[in-house]
């Protein structure tokens, strides 16, 4: 193989291990299952309002994900990657296939309401805490300006995602019974869903990231991602019941 060409400071690009490796260090460090509201939801310490609160906000982010991966696949130049990123944008929105069971969005709504929330509170957008809309609107703007491989960095939280959908699970059954254990549909399919994408994802960073420049700018937008996870769930602990 032959080696990527130096950036024009001479710095040479880190081999992928490395590169990969440095990836993986940030989610490890930074992704938001370390948030303490995170922390305090796995511990069961949560009341039924916070819960509540958590579900209603996050599902703001939820129905703008379809958003952020149109607007990444937009920007992909090759057929084959096209069609592999259009898979997650049917996996939130559905298919005709697949309507009675629904995409990722109808699975959030059906978390909603298992524990106690009404479609139409979760679609009232002037219900979202001010905190939370506008992490969410920092992310897509993200998507929407910067070139697609920091776009496609950025995604790549859902290298720590599977491990932290097994943790969810295993403490909404534990520690929040009064939730139908039907609407934790979500969290089961993000299990593999999350590895698959992660994948995905990963190998179009490596694949486009050749300089140590592009490398830096792949980390620095997985940083931005795991800091606009960490933003909104800051904007959801401190907002008003």
């Amino acid at each position: 193989m032959t080696a990527a060409p130096p950036d024009l400071d001479g710095r040479a690009a880190w081999p992928a291990a490395e590169f990969t490796g440095r990836l993986r260090a940030v989610t490890a460090l930074r992704y938001h299952d370390r948030h303490p509201f995170n922390q305090r939801m796995h511990r069961g310490e949560l009341t039924r309002a916070e819960l509540r609160r958590w579900i209603a906000a996050r599902f703001h982010y939820q129905r703008h994900i379809p958003v952020k991966d149109a607007l990444i696949l937009a920007g992909l130049d090759r057929p084959e990657e096209r069609r592999a990123w259009l898979r997650r944008i049917h996996d939130q929105d559905g298919t005709d296939a697949d309507s009675r069971e629904g995409g990722g969005i109808e699975r959030w709504l059906r978390l909603g309401e298992a524990a106690g929330l009404a479609r139409a509170e979760l679609l009232d957008t002037s219900r979202v805490p001010p905190g939370v809309r506008f992490a969410v609107e920092a992310y897509v703007t993200f998507c929407r300006r910067r070139p697609v491989l920091e776009a496609v960095a950025a995604s790549l939280t859902e290298l720590s995602a599977p491990d932290l959908m097994r943790t969810r699970i295993a403490a909404f059954e534990r520690h929040y019974p009064w939730i139908d254990p039907a609407g934790l549909a979500y969290f089961r399919a993000r299990v593999t869903q999350g590895a698959r994408d992660a994948e995905q994802a990963l190998a179009l960073v490596l694949a486009r990231a050749c300089t140590r420049e592009e490398q830096q700018r792949a980390v620095a937008a997985l940083e931005f991602k795991c800091e606009v996870l960490w933003a909104l769930l800051d904007a959801v602990d401190r907002s008003e019941p």
